[in-house]
């Protein structure tokens, strides 16, 4: 029998009113310093350059992918039933800390370290010395359990589909959240409905038929969503200005050049990856700091790059069509730090041939894929498929 505390504590939220939390373990974690962190680490990073009010934090997330999973065993039929107790506490802890191993300004960082922010978290929750490692082992918790749900390499496969698939709990926080503080309304998912519609069996998650609407609404808000949002151009050009200057410092450090800046804890990390000590220590704010002070570097290079992020001075771009002449923009190859080609894609939803394609539960209670049960997602998965290539390219 896992603690609970004397009170429940509960924490306000535009989303859900109360995220309650009722157990010790979850509790002392949220008040970890790994999952504290998460307060200075954006959601959206260069989000924020085009939807001014994206400044919600990781932190936020954590929590409201808590909640979820909250609700999910509160209101799910079966899920209380074919969980254990430490299966369920498993799902709880998972859900909270699934992005705890995101770097500043998220998947900014990622791409430069090269390393998913997904085996990062497993990396902190398992690191001895950290305050989530000693906090689940004090409650009779593997650590490395949670840290292979969130890797998808664990026994509790239940438990892994309700923290990633195409319908998971991640996902119904983000995509909410993310709408909400940017104000895009296509991404407005009807939770209710949604928690309503499914049903956890002994080793899936399946969506009864009556709640077809729900989903396929959900569906086409993520799509959505990833254009108009995430794979938003500006906001990219944003993250671009961030990695270009991540690189010059990698750069500049591999030829034994001095950076006159506070660059200590990101040093270690890019040397090495599995140096959790130090990455704990990087967030946004942490980058903030030492980006103002290469505002005046003595490096050419480094000084163009830090006042251009500081003063909105952005990449430009051109998208690609079948008919680009590609000299326009060949010159800016040769550039390191000035010229990228990007590629992004997105489906509405990916068919059963995926291992998580959505299952539904018919009346009869016979077990159909979702896109052979809807005609609108069947119409989606063969058209929805978009690609979208840009170069991005440094002016002045």
């Amino acid at each position: 029998m896992f603690k609970t505390l004397p009170r429940t504590k509960v924490f306000r939220d535009p989303l859900y009113g109360y995220i309650e939390v009722d157990l010790e373990v979850i509790a002392k974690l949220i008040d970890s310093k790994e999952v504290q962190r998460l307060r200075r680490i954006r959601q959206l990073s260069g989000v924020c350059m085009v939807f001014q009010t994206a400044e919600h934090s990781r932190f936020c997330h954590a929590l409201g992918t808590y909640q979820m999973a909250n609700l999910v065993l509160e209101k799910v039929e079966g899920a209380k039933t074919n969980l254990s107790e430490y299966e369920q506490v498993l799902f709880l802890c998972a859900a909270l800390l699934h992005d705890v191993g995101h770097g500043p300004y998220s998947h900014a960082f990622e791409n430069i370290l090269d390393v998913a922010h997904e085996e990062m978290s497993a990396r902190i929750i398992t690191f001895p010395a950290g305050d989530i490692y000693q906090i689940l082992l004090n409650y009779q918790i593997n650590p490395l359990d949670v840290a292979n749900i969130i890797r998808k390499k664990s026994p509790y496969k239940l438990v892994e589909q309700l923290i990633s698939s195409q319908l998971d709990v991640d996902r119904l926080d983000y995509l909410a959240r993310d709408a909400y503080f940017t104000g895009a309304t296509y991404g407005t998912i009807d939770r209710n409905r949604l928690l309503r519609s499914l049903i956890v069996t002994k080793d899936k998650v399946l969506v009864r038929a009556s709640g077809l609407h729900s989903v396929e609404s959900y569906l086409m808000s993520r799509y959505h969503m990833y254009f108009q949002v995430y794979y938003h151009p500006v906001a990219r050009a944003y993250e671009l200005l961030l990695e270009t200057i991540y690189l010059r410092i990698k750069d500049l450090t591999e030829q034994n050049v001095k950076i006159n800046a506070n660059l200590e804890d990101f040093l270690q990390v890019i040397k090495n990856s599995n140096n959790i000590e130090n990455y704990i220590e990087i967030d946004d704010s942490y980058v903030n700091g030492f980006i103002k002070q290469l505002l005046k570097s003595s490096d050419p290079i480094l000084n163009k790059f830090a006042n251009a992020l500081e003063n909105r001075h952005l990449f430009s771009y051109i998208e690609l069509e079948e008919n680009t002449n590609l000299s326009q923009v060949l010159p800016y190859k040769d550039k390191r730090y000035y010229y990228y080609e990007s590629r992004v894609s997105a489906v509405a939803y990916l068919t059963s041939k995926g291992k998580d394609s959505i299952k539904i539960l018919l009346p009869d209670n016979k077990i159909v894929a979702l896109e052979e049960y809807s005609k609108v997602i069947s119409a989606l998965a063969a058209s929805s498929y978009k690609e979208v290539q840009r170069i991005y390219y440094f002016e002045g």
